[in-house]
């Protein structure tokens, strides 16, 4: 699943392109998660505003000439989404559900297993956007209220692992799975541990990994283990580098003992027995 620091490369690898554009055309293909919420002919003619990334969702800001439709579109991709903008791309293929054709290229949403979205809404804090993101914890860059006090606050009194908590993503948004084990592995915590008991200390470094790991992550674009690409078809590199995601039975480069691998909510957790303490 493309995760935060997939989505902002994506955005990074666009957004600079398709800003000003004006909306020629938009195409439908299957229908994705929820439908789109408004007449695609009603966006004919609108202008593309700044895209903007919260959580591992993108906002499209658009806005017509008489200023009478504003409003936007909220873009996920779903499970095994991916977003490409060409001047002149193909006709749609099979797995490609939404196209927004404008006079600066096409922004194009393949997904195969059309678990992402696009959905209109009159700002991202109402209609479905607003219900959408409602839920989604603090930005890990640039919220002046994401201290490790406030972190703490929040994980107080939580039975749930340490992983899981970062994983629901209403603490902090951003650490999917191979973000969360690194970081916990950075700072020195199993993964195991409740949350309620990460101490004042911890959550400070904790808090500083995973800010880390995500500026790593999207300073080598990404995370691209099966098929992830940016807009522009580049894969990310992320992967080349982890030190416990994937390499179950492999030597720790850190203390040489063995990374071990389990499962927690059905997702696959690596770490090292000896550099990360409950």
């Amino acid at each position: 699943m493309p995760e935060l620091p997939e989505v902002e490369v994506t955005r990074q690898s666009f957004a600079g392109q398709i800003v000003s554009a004006e909306v020629v055309d938009v195409v439908l293909g299957k229908p994705l998660r929820w439908p789109l919420g408004v007449d695609g002919d009603e966006l004919r003619g609108c202008r593309v505003g700044e895209v903007v990334r919260r959580g591992k969702y993108l906002w499209l800001p658009l806005s017509a000439h008489s200023g009478q439709l504003t409003g936007g579109l909220l873009i996920h991709l779903g499970m095994s989404g991916s977003l490409s903008f060409e001047g002149r791309p193909g006709a749609p293929g099979r797995h490609d559900h939404f196209d927004l054709v404008t006079t600066r290229g096409t922004l194009r949403l393949h997904d195969p297993r059309r678990f992402g979205a696009v959905v209109w809404g009159a700002s991202m804090h109402e209609g479905m956007p607003g219900k959408l993101l409602s839920g989604l914890g603090r930005e890990p860059f640039g919220d002046p209220e994401l201290t490790p006090e406030w972190m703490r606050k929040q994980l107080k009194g939580r039975s749930v692992s340490i992983k899981q908590a970062l994983l629901a993503g209403d603490v902090v948004v951003g650490a999917g799975n191979i973000y969360a084990c690194e970081a916990l592995f950075r700072a020195g915590i199993d993964p195991r541990l409740a949350a309620g008991r990460v101490s004042g200390p911890r959550c400070e470094r904790l808090l500083r990994e995973v800010r880390a790991v995500l500026g790593e992550a999207v300073a080598l674009g990404g995370s691209s283990l099966k098929d992830f690409k940016d807009a522009q078809g580049n894969q990310g590199h992320f992967q080349l580098s982890t030190q416990v995601y994937g390499r179950e039975g492999a030597p720790c480069r850190a203390c040489g003992s063995f990374i071990r691998r389990i499962v927690q909510g059905q997702r696959a957790t690596y770490y090292c027995p000896i550099c990360q303490k409950r």
